[in-house]
């Protein structure tokens, strides 16, 4: 009798909760991120503008995303009762998924006169259920990875997407460059529609960990306790003031090119599928640099670096456009990648755990209502300086408000994110 068989097979290591989860929510993303990058950035503008879309119209559909964040504090309340976070997830993240893929079938089932406003009306209830569903996925998420890996993890996971991101942005200029018009976006939407199933079966495979409710006795506790953290106040009021006068011109930068500079959808695809590789590659160091600096410190060195982005617009009167928006997209694809990581990192990482809901919906609401004047301000500004000599409508407005930016992240960032948040994890 062999005491040692050594052709039988060693028992399988059971894959621990926390790397089903890491997995699950990696793979989710594949889908995600190929009909946000399908459906969204240039692609929205150029569908937009296929509808016969304004430059208003289209800088007040670029808002909605970020108005509509305001109904997270309401769903702050709501996940104290109804605790099935995975449950809460499947319906708004495929409310989000479906109603925006339906956009697609406007041209075949309405009149033209009725594009531009159904458009309006399915995205926006697309993006209440987005909205709904992300301060779901960001509770969540937060509670299924450890903390010790986070930033780790989420740069890698970040750039692993970053790289989807690139391939579906390269293919949607592909095929709209050779099938423009209708039949380019009905090849567009064929793909998002297969994506929206399998997001949609990704949601099932979540996991579902207990919830720590609020130790607030009433909603109006809940929404007291981020309001009275100063520290975490004052700097959301400073980082909602930043994104107004950035969504006065960064959102809008694929209509300057596509309508303005008359720029192909390939090359702004080009353009585009670079900015998206630098953010992936940048997810991974900022989120290595947040092993050693906090998340208010790298968030602080994000801001100077996207008014360099709105800045380098001014480039064009000396050096060809096409190197310019390449460079432009280069700086801000750093400057954003730290920005959104960090801002992550900063809700998810530096707030109590029992309160972290109602902390992201407050963020979201204030941060979300002014990210939304930002693009509609911005829109009409457009609207209004087309009798301005074109150099002022391509690039005098990005550097006007690169300027702006500068100041208030070298000077009143400085002031406001060196202080930190004296509320513990």
């Amino acid at each position: 009798m062999k005491l040692f068989d050594m052709n039988a097979r060693k028992p399988k290591k059971k894959m621990s909760t926390y790397r089903k989860s890491l997995l699950v929510a990696t793979f989710e993303g594949f889908p995600a991120v190929i009909i946000f990058q399908l459906l969204g950035g240039p692609f929205l503008t150029g569908y937009l503008i296929y509808l016969g879309a304004s430059s208003t119209e289209i800088g007040f559909i670029l808002a909605i995303t970020t108005v509509v964040n305001i109904i997270q504090i309401a769903m702050a309340v709501i996940m104290q009762k109804f605790r099935n976070r995975k449950r809460m997830l499947i319906i708004f993240g495929s409310t989000h998924r479906i109603l925006w893929a339906c956009v697609g079938l406007i041209p075949f089932v309405l009149p033209q006169e009725y594009w531009v406003i159904s458009y309006m009306i399915l995205y926006t209830a697309a993006h209440l259920g987005n909205a709904a569903g992300g301060i779901v996925w960001t509770s969540l998420i937060s509670d299924a990875v450890p903390g010790p890996i986070r930033g780790r993890y989420f740069g890698l996971r970040n750039t692993i997407l970053g790289g989807v991101s690139s391939l579906a942005l390269f293919v949607g200029g592909q095929i709209l460059d050779k099938y423009p018009g209708e039949t380019g976006f009905n090849y567009i939407f064929m793909i998002v529609s297969v994506c929206v199933v399998l997001n949609v079966i990704a949601y099932f495979l979540y996991p579902n960990p207990p919830f720590e409710p609020s130790t607030a006795s009433n909603p109006v506790g809940m929404i007291r306790k981020p309001l009275m953290d100063r520290a975490f106040l004052k700097a959301i009021i400073f980082l909602a003031a930043f994104l107004f006068v950035q969504g006065l011109t960064v959102p809008l930068f694929s209509y300057v090119m596509l309508k303005l500079m008359n720029i192909s959808y390939g090359t702004v695809s080009y353009i585009t599928v670079v900015h998206t590789l630098v953010m992936m590659a940048s997810y991974y160091v900022w989120g290595n640099l947040n092993t050693r600096f906090s998340a208010q410190t790298l968030l602080l060195w994000s801001l100077p670096i996207i008014a360099l982005a709105c800045l380098l617009w001014g480039a064009i009167a000396f050096i060809p456009a096409v190197v310019v928006l390449f460079l432009v997209h280069i700086v801000l694809g750093i400057g954003l990648g730290g920005f959104n990581q960090m801002v992550f990192a900063f809700t998810i990482g530096d707030t109590p755990k029992s309160e972290r809901p109602m902390y992201i919906a407050t963020y979201s609401a204030i941060t979300g209502f002014t990210a939304f004047l930002g693009p509609v301000a911005g829109g009409k500004i457009y609207a209004m300086i087309t009798d301005q000599p074109m150099w002022v409508q391509v690039y005098g407005v990005s550097t006007l408000v690169g300027a702006i930016l500068l100041i208030l992240g070298l000077w009143v960032g400085r002031y406001v994110l060196r202080t930190e948040i004296r509320s513990g994890v």
